[in-house]
């Protein structure tokens, strides 16, 4: 077995990731017999109320008999109970029954002590996408679910709960504490996962894993041992980002940085036998006991005379630091002098390591000065802020504070200001590691999509530094390192898979009578990234994709967060929107943005869900009996995937039939690159657009007038397979509506989950495509016509039809001169008579009046618009927006007075006859 298959510390993803190996990794699959579709005598229980149903059972699974008891629109509380009986039937486990390439997702784990948010909603929503999809494709689908332990997060949130019981986390054993943040983790560490479930994801949750269980543990440790082996693992004293209120480091991914109000603060610093000084500009004064030199910039006239010489810092009792040259150094910024403190700022640090300067640390663990600082030792570093400027202003070494805008780095989980400091941690090299994963990009081993995020991929792995891998805390996979009882322990270490182990070593080097203890701290497994660690521990990248998604944020663009008040919670979305909704809204935006949700959109797709079902209805209420075997067999004698057979079928059902066809190649297309906004839109236009505003409308024709089964039949068979597909090409996005309306069609023998992906390159009638087209010109002319008439929705007209010059109703010279002339193109015209949408005289007399009050308010835009005082004194705004009005109103008054002529030539035609 490779690393790999023991390896998800691959559990720490930094990018929403997907596989498309070439075969599966056999620790996550086992072979298993095909899940047969269950009979469906269950389903009353288990399946919510489309409508009033009874099941039959057959040797090919549970059919429906419909009856016209149709529930008005579709519960959400169902979505549960069809997501238990998907899991129930063992849907979501690979099957390879129908062959394949293998599909395989590893989940971006959600800490363990989160709660859903839209982030993980996105996420969700877009690997279920795939995952469904590619399972209706025929191929043995895995989407590998998983909780990280989240070290951190879990320790503070059990500490918190310790505290509540008066108890400190110091005053407990290490196993004692472990053994308590277990027993938290089995009573609410589920919560995440069953959230998640909640959004529709389809993870075979039978290989769920945490990762502290113990093989990952163990694979953990073997990752550690090999690459230390390798020597890209050491240990070191550096600069980390630290936090004082978590008492640990934290990775650069864990701070965030953030705008806030400060000040800076000018500092004199006297040269050393001199009477001058140079100010220096700072935002932390209180790291001064740790400056060991002064820069300014080499080509600086105002300081360059002084370089060279020294400088004393000032409340250090004439501590004395050189004055340095530094190209980097910023003239621009405060006075162009900067102070040097290594011990506090990663630039300082990197400046002084390559001039081999001391490095002084003026910081405790907690955030307190130590004794560096002399008699400020023991004051927290902000009150020593202010302390410290006090006594430089009574000192006259205070020049002056400014208001200044600081770019603050606080730590993601606790909120607290970050100390950068130097201290002893284990890192790994990176750069060995970063070379190959960009390698694999760049022979296209790897693909990143979108394709533009290729830059900031190179960039990021380019630039890399080594990674503070420990973490000083008690939750975790704790650090396989032990010392030796006095011995140096930067030294004199042991490397081992366990404590036997190194017992074993220790002996064997130093005697029996040897003592060791393990290295208290544990890992930061973030620094895993699954292409970096695939790639080492294989040889090969473990997946083919790398998709990226953009944030949520709200309908005004702003970042999600608790200070603005605009989280939106997804469980109150699903609530009041439906889980489906909820997905088709997050699914349309474009790979690699970010996404504005409003509520706007979330209710547009609740009404496409509710057009979904409003279709299911009318469909269903329009099928024949399932008793009545001669309807059903003229409706199942249609087929669709030869041409012939559509070039045979009327002008409105080769219509929709070779639309339907067209959609079907073009989301295929788009599924297959990752286009699925693309997918969503298109599906969206065709089922709304399309079928449900026309198709359905023009079989009414078929289905209410035809006199006879036989011609109803191929109105049916095309409504049921149009309908059919059209469930399956959304299912990935709205999985439970489409679900639920498949299964109450007749002659379902499998789950919409499982069933087949539709046919691409089926026959379509393009010329029935462009008559149908051409009609539907001419219905849109003729209701743009009624609407500029204001002809009440209820009231009928006559229209005159002509096509391919056929009169279709003959009519007179006199009539067509007192008609509504509307051309649709290719030999399609329409009549229709005046008299039948309006009152001419009275629309008349109305547009006249209507023209009268036009012309006063566009007379009035002119006005201001020719009076020089107005034009040149108005706001530049102002003027634009009345030429704006007044060109609008012009535009107005000449469509109004063709109106009226034509309305008027109308009325003396009238009168003459």
């Amino acid at each position: 077995m490779t690393l790999l298959q023991q390896l998800p510390l691959s559990y720490s993803l930094f990018f929403s990731s997907f596989s498309t190996c070439s075969k599966l990794n056999p620790l996550f699959y086992k072979r298993r017999r095909p899940i047969p579709f269950s009979h469906f005598h269950s389903l009353n229980r288990l399946r919510p109320r489309l409508l009033s149903v009874s099941a039959s059972e057959n040797k090919n699974g549970g059919a429906y008999n419909t009856s016209t008891e149709i529930a008005k629109s579709f519960d959400f509380a169902s979505e549960e109970r069809i997501y238990n009986w998907w899991e129930s039937q063992g849907f979501f486990k690979p099957n390879y029954e129908r062959g394949g390439d293998p599909f395989v997702i590893p989940m971006p784990p959600p800490n363990v002590t989160g709660s859903l948010h839209m982030g993980h909603a996105m996420f969700v929503t877009l690997e279920d996408i795939m995952v469904r999809y590619h399972r209706m494709k025929g191929r043995p689908t895995l989407w590998l679910p998983g909780t990280d332990h989240a070290g951190i997060a879990t320790q503070l949130v059990v500490e918190r709960m310790l505290a509540s019981e008066g108890i400190s986390r110091t005053e407990m054993s290490r196993d004692e504490f472990t053994k308590r943040v277990w027993q938290w983790k089995e009573k609410y560490g589920g919560t995440i996962a069953n959230q998640i479930k909640r959004l529709g994801a389809s993870c075979d949750w039978t290989r769920e894993h945490f990762t502290l269980d113990e093989q990952l543990s163990e694979a953990v440790i073997e990752a550690f041992v090999r690459l230390h082996e390798k020597g890209l693992i050491y240990q070191g004293s550096y600069m980390v980002n630290w936090s004082p209120s978590l008492q640990t480091a934290v990775s650069d991914l864990e701070v965030e940085y953030s705008e806030e109000s400060g000040h800076l603060y000018h500092i004199k610093y006297r040269v050393a036998g001199k009477p001058d000084y140079l100010t220096v500009a700072t935002t932390r004064p209180e790291t001064l006991f740790g400056d060991v030199a002064l820069a300014v910039h080499p080509e600086d006239d105002r300081y360059s005379k002084f370089i060279g010489q020294m400088a004393i810092v000032p409340l250090t009792f004439g501590r004395h630091v050189p004055i340095l040259p530094n190209k980097n150094v910023d003239r621009e910024f405060g006075t162009g002098v900067l102070k040097i403190s290594p011990g506090h700022d990663h630039n300082d640090y990197l400046f002084a390591r390559k001039l081999g300067l001391p490095i002084l640390n003026v910081m405790n663990k907690d955030g307190t000065l130590n004794g560096v600082a002399g008699l400020y030792r023991g004051l927290d570093r902000f009150e020593a802020r202010k302390k410290l400027w006090a006594e430089l202003e009574e000192t006259r070494l205070a020049v002056k504070k400014e208001p200044h805008t600081l770019r603050v780095p606080r730590s993601q989980r606790g909120g607290e200001v970050i100390e950068p400091l130097v201290s002893k941690q284990w890192f790994v090299s990176m750069e060995p590691l970063a070379e190959k994963a960009l390698q694999a990009v760049e022979k296209g081993d790897l693909t990143i999509i979108p394709e533009r995020f290729e830059k900031i991929y190179n960039h990021w792995l380019s630039n890399i530094k080594d990674w503070c891998i420990s973490r000083q805390l008690w939750w975790g996979h704790r650090i396989p390192v032990w010392y030796i009882v006095g011995k140096n322990n930067e030294e004199e270490y042991i490397v081992a898979r366990s404590a036997d182990e190194a017992h074993e070593k220790a002996r064997e080097k130093y005697g029996k009578g040897v003592e060791i203890y393990q290295d208290p701290d544990v890992l930061d497994t973030w620094f895993s990234r699954m292409v970096m660690m695939g790639i080492e521990f294989t040889g090969t990248v473990p997946f083919s994709y790398v998709y990226l998604h953009g944030l949520i944020r709200d309908s005004q663009g702003r970042k999600m967060s608790k200070t603005l008040g605009n989280v939106v919670d997804p469980l109150d979305t699903i609530k009041e929107f439906g889980t489906d909704a909820l997905r088709f809204t997050l699914a349309l935006g474009t790979a690699g943005q970010d996404l504005n949700l409003s509520t706007e959109r979330l209710t547009s797709n609740k009404a496409f869900t509710n057009k979904l079902w409003n279709a299911g209805k009318f469909i269903l209420q329009n099928l024949p009996d399932t008793n009545d075997s001669t309807a059903w067999e003229n409706i199942l004698s249609y087929k669709f995937d030869c041409e012939d057979s559509v070039l045979a079928l009327p002008l409105s059902e080769s219509w929709v039939v070779s639309k339907l066809h067209l959609l079907i190649d073009s989301v295929t297309g788009s599924y297959d690159k990752f286009y699925f906004g693309e997918v969503g839109r298109e599906a969206y236009d065709f089922f709304w657009g399309d079928f449900a505003d026309w198709y359905i409308e023009a079989s009414k024709a078929r289905l209410y007038h035809s006199g006879g089964n036989s011609v109803a039949s191929v109105a049916q068979a095309v409504l049921l397979y149009t309908f059919e597909n059209v469930l399956k090409v959304l299912h990935p996005f709205m999985p439970f509506v489409t679900e639920e309306l498949w299964q109450a069609l007749p002659n379902r023998k499998h789950a919409l989950i499982v069933s087949h992906w539709p046919q691409t390159q089926l026959p379509r009638n393009t010329s029935s495509i462009k008559k149908f087209e051409i009609l539907q010109a001419l219905v849109r002319a003729i209701r743009n016509a009624r609407a500029e008439y204001s002809v009440e929705p209820a009231k009928r007209i006559s229209a005159s039809v002509v096509a391919s010059n056929e009169v279709i109703q003959y009519i007179s010279v006199r009539d067509a001169d007192q008609s509504v002339h509307l051309v649709a193109g290719d030999g399609l015209e329409a009549y229709l008579p005046l008299a039948d949408m309006v009152d001419i005289s009275a629309e008349v007399e109305r547009l006249s009046k209507r023209l009268s009050k036009m012309q006063k308010e566009y007379d009035g835009f002119v006005a201001k618009l020719s009076s020089p005082k107005f034009v040149e004194k108005a706001p530049e705004d102002v003027v634009r927006g009345v030429r704006e009005k007044a060109a609008e109103a012009e535009e107005k008054i000449t469509l109004t007075k063709n109106r009226l002529e034509f309305l008027k030539s109308n009325v003396l035609v009238s009168k003459q006859a």
